[in-house]
């Protein structure tokens, strides 16, 4: 009989458990499940957008190369001696002609002056013998012996003048005189090297491109060129001469470029990074940070009616924090730029910056590595 009790009143309780939720149900429910579906509503995604522009985009290449002078040369005396001067200070400018160093002349000052006395006496020597002849006094002969020893007297002139002016160094052209390896007192000969002089008015950079652009590159081609030692500027130029061969190793070519340098900013020797265009179009650009790659697949987040629309997108040209977008987004689309890790396709988001246009410069050209991500 207990038993047959203990069911009664468990089934009595479970029939006023049941009636109690089937009142909750009818009456209480519509204003929880209110409460509740207010609470189960997505929140809204703080995000920072852009809007993708179109801009004109320039498809270019590469190339590192090493700058040298316009001209350039080692100063060497062109005559054995000791130096009695040096006129030049390292990195001064100097103009052609300018006198560079001194070595001792007294010897060639000496033979100098002998043999502007000996021309003179030989020059009098045929005056007189003009006049003897003319009185028959002398022959021809020996006024003909005469006029030699005159003339090998000039040529004794000539050649002591040059061994005089050979004692002074000057400089071939105007130019930066380099560090000096000698000191005044030094003993010197033809093989010295007294220091560099290059002309830094222009500086020209030999480089190298593959043979696959060697139809596109021509005579007078615009070129820039940066270097690390001068982050914030950018060096433009033109392309003077291009190699008539390809070398069958490296199938590669030779291309000079020429830079002008008014302020002697760029050295010889210095490594710099070239991009040379090639040609120019319309597209579509984004921020970088904007795409997101799931697998093979590449995505945006576009703003509309207040949710982040996931697209799927196909990229081209990379270039400092550009993407362009060569279908998928159209010109104008505001696309989210920063916060998509936290976006699901329809997530609402709240926008914390007004739409503005992607941070575009100029031009955005092919990064390096662009092609082979394509391929």
């Amino acid at each position: 009989m207990g038993l047959i009790r203990q069911l009664v009143i468990v089934l009595v309780l479970a029939g006023l458990a049941w009636g109690g939720y089937e009142l909750y149900q009818r009456y209480g429910a519509p204003a929880e499940q209110g409460g509740s579906a207010q609470r189960s509503a997505p929140r809204s995604v703080n995000v920072q957008v852009a809007t993708a522009e179109t801009v004109t985009l320039q498809r270019q290449v590469e190339a590192v190369g090493t700058t040298r002078a316009k001209q350039s040369v080692d100063i060497v005396p062109s005559a054995e001696g000791r130096i009695t001067a040096l006129e030049v200070e390292p990195g001064q400018e100097v103009a052609a002609g300018d006198v560079i160093a001194r070595l001792d002349d007294d010897i060639e000052t000496a033979a100098l002056a002998e043999a502007k006395a000996t021309l003179e006496e030989k020059t009098k020597a045929v005056e007189r013998g003009e006049t003897l002849l003319r009185s028959s006094t002398v022959s021809q002969a020996s006024l003909e012996q005469l006029r030699s020893d005159l003339a090998i007297a000039q040529a004794a002139l000539a050649r002591a003048d040059r061994n005089l002016s050979d004692r002074t160094i000057r400089a071939p052209f105007a130019g930066v005189v380099g560090m000096t390896s000698v000191d005044l007192g030094a003993r010197v000969d033809s093989d010295t090297v007294l220091t560099t002089l290059d002309d830094l008015s222009d500086v020209e950079i030999e480089f190298r491109l593959p043979e696959t652009v060697y139809g596109q590159i021509r005579d007078g081609q615009a070129v820039e060129a940066d270097s690390a030692a001068f982050p914030q500027r950018s060096f433009a130029g033109k392309v003077t001469a291009i190699d008539t061969r390809v070398d069958q190793g490296s199938r590669s070519f030779r291309v000079r470029a020429q830079l002008p340098n008014p302020d002697r900013a760029l050295p010889v020797g210095m490594f710099m990074r070239l991009d040379l265009n090639l040609a120019s179009r319309q597209g579509v650009v984004v921020p970088e940070e904007a795409l997101l790659v799931q697998g093979p697949a590449t995505y945006l987040f576009v703003v509309e009616d207040g949710k982040a629309v996931r697209q799927r997108v196909e990229t081209g040209q990379r270039r400092d924090g550009l993407v362009e977008i060569t279908d998928g987004v159209a010109s104008g689309a505001t696309v989210v730029s920063r916060g998509i890790q936290s976006l699901r396709d329809g997530s609402p988001v709240e926008i914390l910056n007004a739409p503005s246009s992607a941070p575009v410069k100029p031009s955005a050209a092919d990064h390096p590595d662009d092609e082979r991500r394509r391929t």
